[in-house]
């Protein structure tokens, strides 16, 4: 009980929370007030070090009742910490957290202590790891070590080299590993076969690591984006669920997939032609086709194959697209051809050949007007081609939509073979701006949406849709 004045009454002494500092005076605030808070109980105390977060360790100044709490949270974050206190501070820590947290991406950090704090990471031997890293100094490569209890390491250092995996290396719960800019080639066939229960990996802008292998029995998730050009990708993964694959690929890139359950699917692989012109040709000796972007996505209705091509200016390496890719089933293709005035139906009917089982197929054309027209003599539309008289079964096409037709002859003999071969029940076509509308071409189309009645066609011009009536056009 205490007066007005601040005195207490006889007889009435505080007493001493259990578990309190062996103390037993009040400790006393610089500003004369009295540390209630360091009376607390050990157990109370990290609670209130749990809420700091990665500044627990910092409580250690406070005073000696606080110096030594820290070591005992079940997770450790040390953040904005210089090398030196935070190895002395990882030497305190009691072993066996549930995570690690170490974040010293403001510092450059020469290899040989980048490597011994993942040594010292490996004695605490948390059950998730966390290591960020700003900068690793160009040393030898670096030695992953064993994580007995981890199920989750994700390491995120630039330039970090990784060794070859040693026979010693065991990783035997981790479920979960993430390699963020990391540099050098590493065998990740070897590193994944350490692992016997890894179900997520994700490789993410690891920098010369150009060949990837991932066989593995347990593995659900995959996500590789790369930041060199992409050389060879090969997967057999009988329970793989989800592939991401964004970045370069090169000239020579092959991808090997056996994965039976996969449902999601997320591609995205950029070509560098422009750097390379004389590569990355596709298949057909006078189509002189280049791949410049290729796109895999899963939507509700399945797997949507998205194509940017453009035309070249002479035969060279030639190379086929299932050469480079084995895809699923796909439901959609997606098609932007860059034709600089050339014909487009031989490269779009192998295509077609090869996505046999699409039931939607998108067209736009872009033009290079000063490119001008296809000549006759262009080995794009030779006669030997014969590609106009070819048929190709579609049995699940039912919807083509194609943007910038211009009504040329070779267009609409693209039509009359997707009438030929497919049971479209939609078709939309949507003229380029500066098309006159009653020119022959777009008067052809109009005969074979009127040949085949049951088929709902769509014609559009600027915006808006129009019909023919009678050689009238009715907007």
């Amino acid at each position: 009980m205490e007066l007005r004045s601040g005195r207490r009454c006889l007889g009435t002494q505080p007493t001493r929370p259990r578990g309190a500092g062996r103390n037993c005076r009040p400790r006393r605030c610089r500003g004369g007030g009295v540390d209630h808070i360091s009376e607390l109980s050990d157990d109370l105390l990290i609670e209130v070090l749990v809420r700091l977060g990665g500044g627990a360790a910092r409580t250690s100044v406070l005073s000696r009742r606080w110096r030594d709490l820290w070591s005992r949270l079940r997770g450790l974050s040390f953040r904005g910490i210089a090398y030196d206190p935070l190895k002395a501070a990882l030497a305190q820590a009691l072993p066996k957290p549930f995570f690690l947290d170490i974040d010293i991406s403001d510092s450059i950090v020469p290899s040989k202590d980048f490597a011994s704090l993942l040594g010292a990471a490996a004695r605490l031997d948390p059950v998730e790891l966390r290591v960020a890293a700003r900068w690793v100094g160009p040393m030898p490569q670096i030695e992953l070590p064993s994580f007995a209890r981890a199920t989750s390491i994700t390491l995120n250092a630039t330039y970090l080299c990784l060794a070859p995996p040693s026979a010693d290396l065991n990783l035997p719960v981790l479920e979960r590993l993430s390699i963020t800019e990391s540099s050098g080639r590493f065998d990740t066939r070897a590193l994944i076969t350490r692992c016997p229960r890894l179900r997520v990996l994700e490789l993410v802008l690891c920098w010369y690591l150009d060949y990837i292998s991932v066989h593995s029995a347990t593995i659900e998730e995959l996500l590789v984006i790369g930041r060199e050009r992409l050389q060879s990708v090969d997967i057999v993964a009988p329970v793989l669920k989800k592939f991401t694959l964004r970045g370069l690929v090169s000239e020579g890139f092959r991808l090997s997939l056996l994965a039976p359950t996969v449902e999601n699917l997320s591609w995205d692989c950029r070509f560098t032609w422009c750097f390379r012109p004389t590569e990355q040709r596709l298949h057909g000796s006078a189509e002189m086709w280049y791949l410049n972007d290729l796109k895999l996505e899963t939507e509700e209705r399945g797997f949507v194959l998205g194509l940017d091509m453009g035309r070249s200016d002479s035969i060279t390496h030639v190379r086929s697209l299932q050469e480079m890719f084995q895809f699923p089933n796909i439901s959609v293709l997606d098609l932007c051809l860059t034709t600089r005035g050339h014909v487009y139906g031989p490269v779009v009917l192998k295509l077609l050949k090869i996505c046999n089982v699409i039931q939607k197929l998108k067209l736009v054309i872009l033009f290079e007007k000063w490119s001008g027209a296809c000549e006759p003599s262009c080995p794009c539309d030779q006669k030997q081609i014969n590609w106009r008289s070819q048929n190709v079964f579609l049995i699940s096409l039912e919807e083509v939509e194609i943007e910038n037709f211009e009504g040329s002859g070779h267009e609409v003999d693209f039509l009359k073979l997707l009438f030929r071969c497919a049971p479209l029940t939609k078709v939309t076509v949507k003229l380029t701006s500066d098309v006159v509308v009653s020119r022959r071409g777009c008067k052809e189309a109009y005969k074979i949406f009127k040949a085949n009645p049951a088929v709902e066609c769509h014609v559009y011009h600027n915006g808006k849709e129009f019909i023919y009536m009678h050689d009238c056009i009715s907007f």
